[in-house]
């Protein structure tokens, strides 16, 4: 049984990213989608979530960026997006536990809900 841990260091974004990418890059549905995109740039990607996710959950400000941009174009719908939630809760709620966990929880909703709007009004103004 896995020790729940409070979300309160940059040790624990990097465990929460690092497994929650392990669950996407074995997963059937989403895996290709990011082995496609990433390539042979894993580490580069990893170090990127830490800093995105150290910015929201702990208000270090190290992540400088558009989070939107690099996903404008995947070829996703809700079927992604919905599975990309159910693993990354997953992660949360067998690892994590407190505010921090709930927020990374309403944080990665938000995103997705956001992000897929926005997929899906490009690939109908695209068409």
């Amino acid at each position: 049984m896995v020790q729940k841990k409070e979300i309160t260091s940059l040790e624990e974004i990097i465990l929460l990213v690092d497994l929650f990418y392990g669950k996407v890059r074995s997963d059937d549905l989403l895996g290709h989608i990011f082995e496609r995109l990433i390539k042979d740039n894993w580490e580069a990607h990893l170090k990127k979530m830490y800093k995105f996710w150290q910015t929201v959950l702990l208000a270090e400000h190290t992540y400088f960026g558009s989070p939107f941009a690099p996903h404008a174009k995947l070829p996703v719908q809700s079927a992604h997006f919905n599975r990309w939630k159910l693993l990354f809760f997953e992660t949360v709620d067998e690892n994590f536990m407190g505010e921090k966990a709930a927020e990374a929880k309403f944080r990665a909703e938000k995103m997705a809900e956001i992000f897929q709007l926005k997929i899906h009004h490009l690939q109908k103004t695209s068409q």
